[in-house]
């Protein structure tokens, strides 16, 4: 039997995420920003969450979630990350997001800030997550969507055409807005929301959102990208054609980060459930009728 397909390279995810140990402080601001808008959907919740896992959230979510009077347990898939996050009162374990190591029922709440779109078996992982939350636990989740990074994508992909006559996969694929809808439904979570918030990153040059994304960690670990070295002509071509068709009049890239912003519930019998068809009680006319 031939091997499944594997979108990401896996070991070359934790190989960008070990480096990015080293470089995160330089960009921090980013990945906090997006966990203050995560975190913020708790402010909203009379339901107390004592533990929480945070997964892959590159320190950004620890401080908010200790404010809120949570107990933090930290996973990554990088071991250099993994005791970077080791700070007072956190557990901090190294662990990869496709095979869990936590035993069922074990978490309130599991947040995830902008780790997931790397993992090859999402719909499993999600299955993971609501298997380790407690009966009516939840997840916060943060995931980038499109059209994240595509003028990045068409613009890499038209130079390298034109330098070496073909094209290769340089930027990660991401989901939409609806995908994550639907992996929430697929994988038995209760009462899904999924909002879109895009938070509007601007850039000097191309050449800084590059070394931004080294940064991060967000370097290309597509199973399928081109091994080989590339042409010294590519990535000039490629942030020439970048600032040609995207710089705007104060000389800015404007890099929008687009988000999905999840919160999904472990079922438990306690949650409101929809009633059967046929057994409404009121119909729709008569409620507009009554307006």
């Amino acid at each position: 039997m031939s091997e499944p397909h594997l979108t990401f390279d896996r070991h070359a995810v934790r190989l960008h995420r070990d480096r990015a140990a080293h470089t995160l402080d330089g960009v921090q601001d980013v990945l906090d920003d997006v966990a203050a808008r995560l975190l913020d959907r708790l402010d909203d919740l009379t339901r107390r969450f004592p533990l929480a896992l945070d997964l892959g959230g590159r320190r950004s979510t620890i401080s908010g979630l200790q404010a809120r009077g949570i107990e933090v347990v930290c996973s990554d898939l990088s071991l250099a990350l993994a005791r970077r996050n080791r700070i007072p009162d956190v557990l901090s374990v190294c662990a990869d997001e496709e095979f869990l190591p936590f035993a069922s029922n074990s978490f309130d709440l599991v947040v995830a800030n902008l780790s997931l779109h790397w993992v090859n078996d999402l719909p499993g992982t999600l299955l993971q997550i609501r298997q380790v939350l407690r009966p009516d636990g939840l997840l916060l989740a943060s995931v980038p969507v499109l059209p994240t990074l595509s003028a990045l994508r068409e613009s890499l992909g038209e130079a390298e055409l034109a330098v070496s006559g073909g094209v290769s996969p340089r930027v990660s694929p991401l989901p939409t807005l609806r995908d994550c809808a639907a992996l929430l439904q697929r994988t038995g979570f209760a009462l899904p929301v999924v909002d879109a918030e895009t938070i509007d990153i601007r850039y000097r040059s191309g050449l800084a959102l590059l070394r931004d994304l080294k940064a991060t960690g967000e370097s290309n670990a597509v199973s399928l990208r081109d091994r080989r070295t590339p042409s010294r002509l590519l990535f000039p071509a490629a942030l020439d054609m970048l600032s040609s068709e995207h710089q705007d009049t104060d000389g800015t890239l404007a890099m929008p980060l687009h988000l999905a912003i999840i919160s999904a519930w472990a079922p438990a019998p306690t949650q409101p459930q929809p009633l059967a068809p046929g057994a409404f009680t009121t119909s729709l006319r008569d409620v507009l009728e009554n307006e």
